[in-house]
């Protein structure tokens, strides 16, 4: 049996039926199996993720009993198989139904025979089978071909244009950049640029953030380079924050919903390691993560600790130059990178997700100096979860005003789709 395809098959299950993370289940599997081309299996995991639902569309009509009668193993096999046959060119069709059976026999040995018929009647019909018809229902047409939930589509169609939505909706299906923050504390620029050219990656500069690089080229976290802490993988986006919050050297910096740490290094690395900054998570373990990365960049300002961003601590009311809020999210901006988002259900959770914003940012304003700032920022591209809660905040609190708001996109800015917005504290008067 083919290594790279069964350890494909193994993290898409996990994410499937067991409603694992995409990124940590392929790195897991990887792991433990040592595929031969690890990355033919993330183009594999990869791209049946971000076509789920154009592969069920097509399965639906494929098997006689309809896709709910199919198991999650046969279902996974089948997604994997017609995914090789329509998008991956290195991949011959009798191949790819050929190690679709060979997994069958191994994982679902009574359905082996369904696998190879229902793969074979895909190659004789796949290039006579449509799409719902745009006309009758653009819910569904945009649904099937670019592979999200509904729900998101009706949501984005409420605040832009249909053909911003198309463009929107297939950026979300691109593949990111390698993006990485450079690490002041430890390396100039053209020397980091310098040793990655050096071993082999091709090199070019951001487009939004000074310190930030696009590469190209595999084994990059096993590198010394990253080892030694001369930089961070991070999307520009996420550098972004960092950088309109506008720390200095010396400031007391407090982020309220710290890990898994990016941004908060980022803001330590900017205050050249002066100051203070407190890294605050209601769980305790993800903190650890904050500090491991920390202790990696060689960065010693950082007091991570547990905290309910909800709740407002006494003992660092007005004693922040500048507070971080970045809010938890429905993470429509990066499913890029976790498309498993894309078919997330609308459930009373996510309904509730503003007020829980709208609490932490509440909450979080009190601790900032008069004159100090504050920042809102989210992955998401969900103006319910952004500008609304914003303009909320600003109505019930007269004392702060915005100063910048800036919604990023995948088809406009080449990054993940991120809010960002910017509020100072009025100065005090005699």
């Amino acid at each position: 049996m083919d290594k790279n395809r069964k350890t494909a098959y193994l993290a898409l299950l996990d994410v499937h039926a067991r409603k694992a993370y995409s990124n940590l289940a392929l790195n897991h599997k990887i792991t433990m199996n040592k595929p031969n081309f690890p990355a033919f299996v993330r183009e594999l995991v990869y791209g049946v993720l971000e076509s789920k639902l154009t592969l069920d569309f097509y399965i639906d009509r494929l098997v006689d009993e309809g896709i709910d009668s199919l198991k999650p193993a046969e279902l996974t096999i089948l997604r994997m198989g017609i995914y090789q046959i329509i998008s991956m060119d290195s991949v011959p069709e009798y191949a790819a139904v050929s190690e679709s059976v060979d997994l069958a026999k191994r994982y679902c040995k009574s359905r082996a025979g369904l696998v190879n018929g229902v793969l074979r009647e895909f190659q004789k019909r796949k290039d006579s089978m449509e799409l719902p018809a745009r006309e009758d229902d653009l819910i569904r047409y945009l649904s099937v071909k670019y592979s999200y939930a509904p729900w998101i589509i009706e949501l984005w169609l409420k605040y832009y244009e249909e053909s911003f939505v198309e463009e929107l909706l297939a950026a979300g299906n691109s593949k990111p950049p390698l993006t990485i923050r450079m690490n002041w504390l430890k390396v100039r620029k053209d020397d980091l640029r310098k040793a990655l050219e050096d071993r082999g990656y091709e090199v070019e500069d951001g487009s939004i953030c000074q310190n930030a690089l696009n590469i190209k080229g595999s084994g990059l976290l096993e590198s010394e380079l990253y080892r030694h802490g001369l930089f961070t993988p991070q999307d520009e986006s996420s550098m972004l924050v960092s950088e309109k919050l506008g720390v200095k050297q010396g400031d007391t910096v407090m982020d309220v919903c710290a890990a898994p740490g990016g941004k908060t290094t980022a803001i330590a690395e900017r205050m050249n390691n002066t100051g203070r900054v407190l890294a605050s998570d209601i769980y305790r373990r993800k903190l650890e993560q904050v500090d491991k990365e920390a202790k990696r960049l060689g960065i010693t300002i950082i007091e991570s600790r547990s905290w309910d961003a909800t709740r407002v601590d006494s003992t660092m009311v007005k004693k922040a130059d500048c507070v971080l809020v970045d809010a938890p999210c429905s993470g429509l901006g990066v499913v890029r990178r976790k498309p498993e988002i894309k078919y997330r259900e609308r459930n009373d959770e996510m309904e509730l997700l503003p007020n829980k914003q709208y609490a932490i940012l509440s909450a979080s304003s009190a601790y900032v100096k008069p004159g100090g700032t504050l920042l809102y920022s989210t992955c998401t591209v969900n103006p319910e979860e952004n500008e609304k809660v914003v303009e909320r905040f600003l109505k019930r609190n007269g004392g702060f005003e915005k100063v910048e708001a800036i919604q990023l996109l995948p088809n406009v800015n080449g990054t993940d789709g991120f809010y960002i917005c910017v509020m100072k504290r009025e100065e005090l008067t005699d």
